[in-house]
């Protein structure tokens, strides 16, 4: 206010002068034409001055008295606002002191111990402080405000806080000290409206029956009706409990719509639907499951359908049998604990034959690559997809950069049979693949598991072949995609689309035997996971010429594995009575084949339903998992960033010791038998 009245001062001044400076000027001139105007000139300019000054001096005196009366008045007016505030308003010290209260802050917290309270604030003010101390510095502004959220005696309060820096006290602390000044508002009504118009968000919900056309095809026809009726009725009652809608899109899928206030009640269920859905009689071992997808993600009803339609393709690439929630960019999965059933059609196997031969004949050549780590599996698919590529006349490579025991045999047969130079590592990679290169990936859907991910990146033309559960990491913009969770492996799927393809492939011996052998590797010698497709395959690979005791050596073990393996097996701790537990307490790079192959041994001990063998790979740690197919070893492992399928899966952890995952281990374990129970 002193600055003002000041410049204000300034402003008349100088204005004044400039008058008395053209009066004198005028004057003077006058005086040059008459020199008898001198005096008299002399005495008028005297009285201007004179009246000019006293003038000025009033007015002076008269904006000081304003501007004093001015001040008061906003100074009362301050004390006033602060004095009669209507939020609790509390001045006080960084070091607990307090200076004063508002008489609000006393009415709101009589009956309340704050003193506690305070002490948080304080503290959480003091953190705040020295997090923005350099910022302050660099600042000249003296005062600065800080926002925090309390809850006091169940209220939510917003919390402002303006701070100036004290003088510091150099005999008691060279510690920096502060006066603030809390204003506190209550946000307990704001918040509980917030939360009301987040509760009633539309959240939409697919829902789908896994095996309607197999279970048509298999219900005499006066049944049909009642059986659906059935199902719907189990929907519909499940929906009403969270006051939801149902509507029948489709004979197999309905829609559903519910506010999100039941969003948690749903979880906490577990969508116990999905196993009371399972207890509808039917004659054989075929049995009703349903998939459930839901979002809450997006701005409007259309943008959550379309999430709710990407979370149901991944529970239907998973297997069916199961739900998932996709809410706040993650996906949250139930249920999937049933026997995978094969469903698939010759049909899809032939539409796909013909669209990949189409899009190799478009392209300029052809790369392939497995995921990484590849098995006899991944590289057998691999081989199987470069002799079409080149049946087709197409320049085809196939990247793969790893080693090991569990490959050495196999690739050895490769190099010598197969005389052209067929293999390539991810640089080569790099500099042949362009846009007009159509890039295969077998084996794995997840673009972070695949041998060289940047190869993703350099073409728009990708193919996916895969049998493994999906992934929330799965390749999304491929041109095509030959998903089925259903089929053993990829060698058999791959062994399917050559036999559909129109131009007949002619398969070099090793390529044969190295589809077969990635059969045999992943069905565990035809045990595990076989369907009636899966035996069609490996006919169809027999006639053309598999020898069976070949494949059978490039599995064998020499004696030091061999051993490694009993010792693994002969130091297994059982769990939860049927589960067994082990540690590779060696480290080198075939560590992962010897806790598979060790994992596969505990199975053939009797009473024993799953295994779990961990592993140190240097920089990770990795579990292979095994079981018989009462305990589904994919959902163990996938709550340790794993995956696989209900009977085989793997995991890979990073700074974590072997001691350390084992704990963890057996804590997901636990789990899931929690939720199983639940």
């Amino acid at each position: 206010m002193q600055n003002t009245n000041k410049k204000a001062f300034e402003i008349i001044n100088s204005k004044t002068k400039i008058y008395l400076i053209i009066i004198a000027i005028l004057l003077i001139v006058i005086c040059c034409y008459e020199t008898n105007f001198i005096m008299p000139a002399i005495i008028l300019f005297g009285i201007i001055c004179f009246y000019a000054f006293w003038t000025n001096n009033k007015r002076k005196a008269e904006i000081s008295e304003h501007i004093q009366e001015l001040t008061i008045n906003v100074d009362s007016a301050a004390k006033n606002t602060l004095i009669n505030s209507p939020f609790p308003l509390i001045i006080m010290e960084t070091d607990g002191n307090i200076i004063w209260r508002s008489s609000k802050f006393v009415s709101e917290f009589a009956n309340i111990a704050i003193d506690e309270n305070l002490n948080e604030i304080i503290q959480e003010i003091k953190i705040n402080i020295e997090e923005k101390k350099d910022e302050q510095e660099q600042n000249k502004t003296k005062a600065r405000t800080i926002t925090l959220e309390q809850i006091i005696n169940n209220k939510n309060y917003k919390i402002i806080c303006e701070y100036i820096k004290t003088k510091q006290n150099q005999r008691k602390s060279k510690k920096d000290e502060y006066m603030v000044m809390l204003y506190f508002i209550d946000n307990t009504e704001y918040i509980k409206a917030l939360r009301k118009c987040n509760e009633a968000q539309t959240c939409i919900g697919i829902i789908m029956i896994d095996n309607y056309e197999e279970i048509m095809q298999r219900v005499v026809a006066e049944e049909k009706p009642q059986l659906i009726a059935k199902i719907e009725k189990i929907i519909y009652d499940w929906a009403l409990e969270s006051n939801g809608v149902v509507i029948k899109s489709e004979r197999e899928t309905f829609v559903y719509v519910f506010e999100q206030r039941y969003l948690d009640k749903i979880k906490e269920n577990k969508f116990q639907i999905l196993d009371t859905v399972k207890e509808i009689q039917l004659e054989g071992a075929l049995q009703v499951t349903l998939s459930i997808a839901i979002s809450s993600e997006g701005a409007t009803e259309y943008e959550k359908y379309k999430s709710a339609n990407s979370a149901m393709d991944i529970a239907l690439g998973r297997g069916g049998d199961q739900a998932i929630i996709r809410e706040n960019g993650k996906y949250l999965f139930f249920g999937g604990r049933a026997q995978e059933l094969e469903k698939r059609t010759k049909v899809k196997a032939r539409i796909v034959a013909h669209a990949l031969e189409e899009l190799m004949l478009e392209s300029k050549d052809v790369i392939i690559m497995g995921h990484a780590n590849g098995d006899i599996d991944s590289i057998g698919s691999s081989l199987g997809i470069y002799r079409l590529a080149k049946t087709l006349g197409k320049n085809a490579k196939i990247v793969n950069e790893t080693i090991g025991a569990s490959i050495d045999s196999f690739m050895e047969s490769v190099k010598k049979e197969l005389e052209e130079d067929i293999f390539i590592n991810k640089e080569e990679a790099l500099d042949i693949i362009n846009q007009e290169t159509l890039l295969v990936v077998v084996d794995t859907h997840k673009r972070s598991y695949v041998e060289a991910p940047e190869l993703l990146e350099k073409t728009n033309k990708i193919v996916v072949i895969d049998h493994h559960r999906r992934s929330t990491d799965y390749i999304d913009d491929a041109t095509l995609t030959f998903h089925e969770v259903y089929a053993s492996s990829a060698a058999e799927l791959v062994t399917e689309l050559l036999q559909y393809v129109e131009k007949p492939v002619k398969l070099k011996t090793v390529e044969t035997e190295g589809l077969y052998a990635g059969i045999m590797v992943d069905t565990k010698n035809f045990t595990f996971k076989t369907g009636v497709r899966t035996f069609e395959a490996a006919a169809y690979l027999r006639k053309c010429g598999v020898d069976i005791i070949k494949v059978k050596k490039w599995f064998q073990l020499d004696l030091d594995n061999y051993n490694k393996i009993s010792q693994i097996v002969n130091n297994s701790e059982i769990v939860y009575e049927t589960i067994a537990i082990s540690i590779y307490e060696g480290e080198d790079q075939n560590s992962n084949l010897i806790c598979a192959k060790a994992a596969d041994e505990l199975l053939t001990i009797s009473q024993i339903t799953a295994s779990f063998v961990i592993g140190d790979l240097g920089d990770k740690v990795c579990i292979s998992g095994r079981s018989i197919g009462d305990i589904n070893v994919q959902v163990i492992l996938e709550k340790l960033g794993g995956g696989g399928h209900i009977t085989l899966a793997g995991a890979q952890v990073e700074g974590k010791t072997k001691d350390e995952v084992k704990q963890e281990l057996i804590n997901k374990i636990k789990e899931y038998f929690s939720e199983t129970a639940g």
